[in-house]
């Protein structure tokens, strides 16, 4: 009789345990102006269907949340899924911890913008799905631009020429950041690349000496004022207490200055100059599995993603972080946006030549010898071809895996 009991029971259970959701555990990066937004969207995605249920945790910005991951890794305490950065994949993948996402593409939408994708990839295989790209833009005061005769610069050349006319003995016309971001947008707007197309250090190329030598002119004639990673926060306090003029930085910061206290000046914003074949650099973070997860938590997380793909996800994205709307589909659910401030459709126009540019998973370890060869350069007033030969020398030396 108990058999017969227990049996039933079991019976019973059945329906509940067919219908108990895959459960992926996500960490996320998405801090404010964004966390709600971005938590509201897995609360929609969890509460619109029954197969999955994502379980999530925000674990600060890009950096603490990768040193959380990197002791969870090491604890074995890490989720099925993590929002990082973009040049944390490769690192990722060439440790054996990423998941060959491609066969679980099929059906996605066609109009995603050109290189988006690439973001995802290492190598030629999709292991990360970016939901967060950004691109630089060219910040300059508008009110001295306009006080000087001058209009929003188009090329480099005219970059200089404003930065001679607005330089005085108090402030300097353009503020040069001796990061590898910022000297990345320089190179690829003229057309260069910092890596070779089989991967390697391309730093002697002449597209980069040349980028590093028009900074270093502009420094020499006092025209710039130079500043290097440790005194980034400088940077954005020179312009805001106009001690320059112009500068370029992520899209993504135009918010947050316009929302502190308020700005002295107009603020102008566009497209960052390019020259012929130019591009800009994409830059933001993806969703990466992990490898141990199942193929249904797998499906889970991808179900996810298109979800976050649909245009009214994307568009409401966009307008809280200002990154890039990942497909066509949701450009005519922004006009209103792009028409209450024109800025913005000059530049998120940007869209259209963007590119992607970290993907070697050794770029991380280069980065510190080219950024080193800036400073030098830039500050220290070695020959910007000589800085560059040695950071190339010993990019070189890093063992490939």
């Amino acid at each position: 009789m108990r058999r017969v009991v227990m049996l039933f029971v079991f019976l019973l259970a059945l329906p509940a345990l067919a219908q108990r959701p895959t459960e992926i555990v996500f960490w996320h990066t998405a801090g404010p102006p964004a966390q709600e937004l971005f938590e509201g969207f897995i609360k929609e995605f969890n509460a619109q269907q029954k197969d999955y249920r994502i379980t999530y945790r925000y674990v600060g910005d890009y950096r603490e949340g990768g040193i959380k991951l990197l002791a969870a890794l090491r604890s074995g305490g890490a989720p099925n899924l993590f929002h990082g950065e973009i040049s944390f994949l490769g690192r990722i993948v060439q440790e054996g911890l990423g998941v060959a996402l491609d066969g679980y593409l099929t059906g996605i939408p066609g109009d995603f913008y050109p290189g988006f994708l690439e973001t995802g990839k290492v190598r030629g295989q999709t292991y990360g799905l970016p939901i967060g790209l950004s691109v630089p833009v060219f910040f300059y005061n508008a009110d001295q631009f306009g006080a000087k005769g001058l209009k929003a610069p188009t090329s480099w050349e005219e970059v200089a020429s404003a930065a001679q006319k607005l330089t005085s003995r108090a402030a300097k016309g353009y503020i040069v950041s001796s990061d590898i971001y910022s000297f990345n947008v320089l190179v690829m707007s003229r057309g260069g690349s910092l890596v070779s197309k089989d991967g390697k250090p391309n730093f002697t190329d002449a597209k980069v000496v040349e980028s590093l030598e028009y900074l270093q002119d502009l420094v020499k004639k006092g025209v710039a004022q130079s500043r290097n990673i440790a005194e980034a926060q400088f940077s954005v306090a020179d312009f805001l207490r106009t001690k320059a003029f112009m500068g370029v930085a992520p899209i993504t910061i135009w918010p947050l200055i316009e929302d502190r206290a308020p700005i002295p000046f107009k603020l102008g914003v566009t497209a960052v100059p390019r020259e012929a074949g130019g591009k800009v650099p994409l830059a933001g973070g993806v969703l990466i599995p992990f490898k141990g997860v199942s193929p249904e938590q797998v499906r889970g997380i991808v179900a996810f993603w298109k979800y976050l793909m649909e245009p009214e996800n994307i568009a409401k994205w966009v307008k809280a972080t200002y990154y890039m709307p990942m497909r066509r589909a949701a450009q005519p659910l922004l006009e209103d946006w792009y028409k209450a401030d024109p800025r913005r459709r000059v530049a998120f126009s940007q869209v259209e030549n963007a590119d992607v540019w970290l993907q070697d998973p050794e770029f991380v370890l280069w980065y510190s010898f080219l950024e080193d060869a800036l400073e030098r350069a830039l500050k220290g007033g070695i020959g910007a071809k000589a800085a560059l030969e040695e950071a190339q020398r010993k990019a070189m030396q890093v063992e490939r895996k």
